[in-house]
């Protein structure tokens, strides 16, 4: 008779990049969005190009082609509504200028390299997904290996049958990673398609509201906020998440530690990502 033994403490961190690791502020996707729609005559507004964040590629360009008034801007340019054919024609626009454009937002967000140097110091796994394809992905690694971060897996949107908000990156990470159990890990992102990639999964989730899409600030912008204004824009980005109900929420991989030590002693206690 085999016995389930539930995990005792964390075994794997699966972190996203672009706003989570690397880029604060996730500037290398968004602004590839709107130069992307802008040769095809279209403006969309960064603000609504951070929109659907987190998907893969294609599908946040389907997603942003489906809103109404980005639907209405294309129909009066070329006299209909955006087809699939049409999304793929702007993702093959968008695909070169995102390798072109990936090394200047390459940048670790500060304190990640500890942190992470830290967890694999004490044993614990790093996975990482992205709404990236591996074509991207593949340039994103080799600059941040460059910068000293190298993660134990890698899995990119168009390595799974679905990509997020499907919980197969974080579940192909599992595998890679020989993790004993689901519950053992912990999905950290900036996005509520990661998030709830990380719940489907079965994991601990952890949304950073500061370094990432919501916040879509500089470091230097970030730590220039006056307490007030942060204090309001957390409140603001903490309600955007709440739908995806992370486990925790904190402002950037900085927190991250002592997250990290809390959901051990709740493995410990006999708590389940599931149960709460």
């Amino acid at each position: 008779m085999m016995t389930y033994q539930q995990p005792q403490q964390v075994q794997a961190v699966i972190f996203d990049w672009a706003g989570t690791v690397v880029d604060f502020g996730s500037f290398a996707p968004t602004q590839i969005f709107v130069e992307a729609f802008a040769e095809f005559g279209m403006q969309v507004s960064l603000e609504e190009a951070r929109g659907p964040m987190g998907m893969g590629k294609w599908d946040h360009i389907r997603t942003l082609c489906n809103v109404p008034e980005i639907a209405e801007r294309y129909k009066a340019k070329f006299g209909r509504t955006p087809s699939d054919e049409d999304v793929t024609a702007i993702y093959e626009r968008f695909m070169p200028l995102q390798i072109e454009k990936i090394a200047e937002h390459s940048a670790l967000i500060p304190g990640a390299l500890e942190v992470i140097s830290t967890l694999k110091s004490t044993g614990v796994k790093v996975g990482s997904c992205s709404g990236y394809p591996k074509v991207v992905m593949d340039k994103v690694v080799e600059l941040a290996a460059k910068n000293g971060y190298m993660a134990d897996c890698v899995v990119a949107t168009d390595e799974v049958p679905n990509g997020r908000p499907h919980p197969a990156q974080s579940l192909a990470n599992v595998i890679a990673l020989g993790v004993s159990d689901v519950a053992a890990c912990v999905k950290v992102d900036d996005t509520w398609p990661g998030i709830v990639e990380g719940r489907s999964a079965g994991m601990w989730t952890v949304a950073l509201t500061c370094s990432g899409n919501a916040l879509g600030l500089t470091y230097e912008q970030f730590k220039q906020l006056p307490a007030d204004k942060l204090q309001a824009e957390r409140e603001r980005i903490e309600a955007m998440f709440s739908d995806s109900r992370p486990h925790y929420m904190i402002d950037t991989i900085v927190d991250l530690p002592e997250v990290l030590a809390d959901i051990n002693r709740r493995l410990s206690n006999g708590e389940m990502p599931q149960s709460s």
